[in-house]
């Protein structure tokens, strides 16, 4: 009779995330999930406790777009709960997340008891889970608990999408029954459609007299920078990124143009993507942001576009055909370029910062950022008027730019910063966000200062929602004004500093720049109407709308 004994399902859970590449859960402990919380400290994995639920999602979906996969572990009910909306956005921007919800246990969840952090029917967190993950399961049978694991974690890796993993408690330490390993068919592509797409493409590119390329979010989520990088070198074609797709290369290199996104773009760059004769759109998703609400005027018989497994060249569809197999293949039938890459247009010579006595504005805090910024950064940046003065940030190395650009969720940014700091130790953390979104989940750079993290952190503090101020102006728009630099004496170790002049920036960010042992914050005091030229040009869009609607 054999004795062996084989792994919980618990165990079995921590096992495979680390074999994913998870070796960091984030969470907020409940009665629900302390038994699976205190075999994760005693396993390969380590806890990273945060202040709030949806704080630990948003950092989790922070570490997952860094190194491929990203987990929390919460309570039921009111732990879950508390998580959708960063759950939602890791769906909508595809970041595969791993939420485990610890659950009452199958033997308390017979008779129907009222029990607590209970909803509804026992099946309504699922429920609700379902409709924004890729895949949800319910371990409550250890038969085939390990061949649900095995399958939501293989679908969050396939589709770059959450996954929902509910654990009842008395299960944590139940042993489960090992299967025969599934062998998980990669995606192919249709050989004779690749091919002709190919024929295509380089039939057209022959032909073009000012192709170029536009670089979308799916090559960052598909893990192709270096395909582009490596395709750009070859043909020596200019690039444009889209705003969800800002960084999926250096933008640096002098190929790199900057981003697209319409009306909002910067004249220069909406000159020369619209006028293109061929656009080559790689793993670009069209979407409002992408498209700078619909504004973008792009021609569909000069463009090519390779997304979502198929290729649509002008009237043309090829499905199935995965983006890697297609940039692969047009890398392979190129021939190296002798053409010379047209850099864009040096910005004009701006006046020295710091200007005595001049009060800081979005431009020039954007500006000095740009000089400031160093290959060992990577920028995070919540929404409103940060992210789109962030357009004109120039970030040293591919992929390292993270935001909400297409959900658009305020208070991602500080906690998503914690788990990119998390997933990589050789960067450090340029945060940038409204003093409105700090105010939802700034309580994580309580979590920075606990763990020795060294961010710096650049709160645009206008006195409200800048971006509803922009559209339609009124009361509901202003916030409590926090003293954002003397958080330090409820945080723990951290360096505070307030600028209203340049020159107190300046002295704020050299300080801040030196200061390797602690988080520093920067209270950036803006004039309230003062906003970038992309939110002026998004505002009178968005003014023009509302006028048509009401």
């Amino acid at each position: 009779m054999s004795t062996a004994k084989f792994d919980t399902i618990g165990q079995y859970l921590l096992k495979r995330l680390y074999q994913a590449g998870v070796k960091d859960i984030f969470g907020v402990p409940g009665d629900y999930v302390l038994g699976f919380y205190d075999l994760m400290i005693k396993s390969q994995v380590r806890h990273i406790g945060t202040t709030r639920e949806d704080s630990a999602a948003f950092a989790a979906d922070g570490y997952a777009r860094c190194v491929g996969m990203g987990a929390l572990a919460v309570t039921y009910g009111v732990g879950a709960l508390n998580t959708v909306n960063a759950i939602a956005g890791a769906y909508a921007e595809s970041s595969p997340v791993v939420l485990i919800s610890g659950a009452p246990g199958v033997s308390e969840q017979k008779d129907d008891p009222l029990i607590h952090h209970r909803f509804g029917p026992f099946t309504f967190q699922r429920e609700i889970f379902e409709r924004i993950s890729c895949a949800s399961v319910v371990l409550n049978d250890p038969v085939i608990a390990f061949r649900q694991i095995d399958h939501a974690i293989e679908a969050a890796r396939r589709f770059c999408k959450p996954v929902y993993i509910e654990l009842p408690r008395d299960l944590v330490m139940a042993e489960g029954y090992p299967m025969p390993t599934e062998t998980v068919e990669k995606f192919t592509s249709d050989e004779a459609a690749l091919s002709e797409a190919i024929a295509e493409t380089m039939t057209l590119l022959s032909k073009a007299v000012s192709p170029m390329i536009v670089a979308g979010v799916e090559l960052h989520r598909r893990g192709l920078q270096g395909a582009l990088a490596d395709f750009v070198e070859r043909t020596c074609l200019p690039v444009v990124a889209t705003l969800t797709g800002k960084s999926v290369m250096s933008e640096r290199h002098p190929a790199y143009l900057g981003i697209y996104e319409g009306a909002m773009s910067s004249e220069a760059v909406r000159d020369r993507v619209e006028k293109s004769d061929l656009l080559l759109m790689l793993g670009v998703t069209l979407n409002e942001i992408d498209t700078g609400i619909y504004t973008a005027k792009l021609n569909s018989h000069s463009t090519i576009r390779a997304a979502l497994n198929e290729v649509v060249i002008s009237a043309h569809r090829y499905p199935g055909i995965a983006l890697e197999d297609f940039l692969g293949a047009l890398a392979s039938s190129v021939s190296l370029s002798s053409r010379e890459v047209v850099s864009s247009p040096k910005p004009p010579e701006s006046i020295a910062f710091p200007e005595p006595d001049r009060p800081i504005t979005t431009a020039r805090l954007v500006e000095r950022l740009n000089s400031a910024l160093s290959n060992d950064m990577i920028v995070v940046c919540d929404v409103g008027d940060c992210l789109f003065a962030a357009i004109d940030l120039r970030v040293h190395e591919q992929s390292e730019f993270l935001a909400s650009a297409f959900y658009t969720t305020m208070g991602f940014a500080v906690p998503a910063a914690l788990g990119a700091q998390i997933a990589r130790p050789d960067r450090r953390a340029l945060i940038l966000v409204g003093d409105g979104a700090f105010q939802m989940t700034g309580t994580e750079l309580s979590t920075h200062a606990r763990l020795g993290l060294n961010p710096i952190v650049v709160v645009f503090n206008n006195g409200g929602y800048s971006t509803e101020r922009c559209i339609l102006e009124g009361p509901f728009n202003d916030i409590n004004p926090w003293r954002f630099d003397r958080l330090g004496e409820l945080f723990g170790p951290l360096a505070g500093y307030e600028a209203a002049t340049e020159a107190e920036f300046e002295e704020a960010l050299l300080n801040a720049l030196d200061n390797h042992g602690m988080p520093s914050i920067i209270n950036v005091h803006l004039a309230a109407d003062d906003s970038s030229e992309a939110m002026k040009r998004l505002a009178e869009h968005l003014q023009s709308k509302i006028k048509r609607d009401a």
